[in-house]
């Protein structure tokens, strides 16, 4: 099912991907340039974090939009269900 985001929210979700985009070119680069790895590394935990927080505001805009604002009590449910399944493999 098709999520439209509002305009705020979806801009600053883009602009979340595009500071992970530069994160991770800059990483490409330093591999490029046999930067240390302990350098290296320490711009991939940046990138995790900042995917982790782009998930996470996503998460919040589908139990706010989608689960809370179902038209039905099933429909509700069944948002629910199927946000459950994806969330498991979000966090494994």
């Amino acid at each position: 099912m098709k999520h439209i985001h509002p305009p705020a929210e979806k801009s600053a979700l883009i602009v979340r991907l595009h500071k992970v985009r530069g994160q991770i070119e800059a990483i490409e680069r330093m591999v490029g340039s046999d930067a240390d790895c302990s350098d290296v590394l320490t711009q991939v935990v940046s990138v995790r974090r900042a995917l982790k927080s782009f998930g996470d505001a996503v998460i919040h805009a589908h139990m706010h939009d989608c689960i809370e604002h179902a038209s039905t009590r099933a429909e509700s449910h069944e948002k629910l269900k199927d946000f459950l399944t994806v969330l498991e493999r979000y966090v494994e």
